[in-house]
């Protein structure tokens, strides 16, 4: 079993919020993939389905944000699952707005869910960072994190949504590049590129070692004069 928790804060107040993308997030999922109503368990509304063959129970702590650690960790005793069955959707104010990342583990970032997350399930789950930018002034970070999304914030928030709700198998396989892939190209952006590998380079030879290496052996002559004293030279001798 999985459990993809978005992170936000409840009621119509905060519907809008940039802080509350998670839970955008995970309403998309709950449409799309045919997943029950929502219902009230763990200090959550939670909703329970199956995605590519595995049991996922969607998760929005009513807990308020700063203590979204304790709706989890309710959910992850009665349910024995390990950090590593847990997927957190949040906001990232140090990605720019519409881009996403996935990692396991890391620090909490001064996010305050995460924060809340890591104290009471651990950190070792997996964190799936929803880009909201940055305002630029950290005195107007508060009123950015907790504002609603503006009109122009609308097309690429939709085309977020709906690639993570779409691909929302890739999430629950683990297929994280393919995911990031996903998400660059619904959104505009260039897609995720795997490293090159590194050729092994020889180690370093002197000019003269690398002619030895490479130098063909000259063919003896068999006639002539210089096959005529080659044998005087190293032919067998008579007693």
């Amino acid at each position: 079993m999985l459990i993809i928790a978005g992170l936000g804060n409840p009621g119509p107040k905060y519907a809008g919020n940039r802080h509350n993308i998670g839970f955008m997030a995970v309403d998309a999922i709950q449409r799309r993939q045919g997943f029950s109503a929502w219902s009230r368990k763990f200090k959550s509304e939670i909703s329970e389905g199956e995605i590519d063959g595995e049991r996922v129970l969607l998760m929005k702590p009513q807990t308020f944000m700063n203590l979204s650690g304790e709706a989890l960790g309710d959910a992850m005793r009665f349910y024995k699952l390990a950090p590593k069955d847990i997927v957190v959707i949040y906001d990232e104010l140090d990605l720019p707005a519409g881009k996403a990342r996935i990692k396991t583990g890391g620090g909490h970032g001064g996010h305050n869910g995460i924060k809340s997350i890591d104290a009471h399930c651990g950190k070792e789950y997996r964190r799936l960072r929803l880009g909201i930018g940055h305002p630029g002034v950290k005195d107007l970070v508060h009123a950015h994190v907790l504002g609603d999304f503006a009109k122009a914030d609308q097309a690429w928030l939709s085309l977020l949504l709906e690639a993570i709700a779409d691909n929302a198998a890739m999430l629950v396989k683990g297929e994280d590049s393919q995911l990031m892939n996903k998400i660059a190209l619904a959104t505009g952006g260039k897609p995720e590129t795997e490293k090159p590998v590194a050729v092994k380079k020889q180690a370093a030879q002197s000019h003269i070692h690398q002619a030895r290496a490479t130098a063909q052996p000259k063919k003896l002559p068999v006639t002539g004069p210089m096959a005529d004293m080659l044998k005087k030279m190293f032919g067998p001798k008579g007693d």
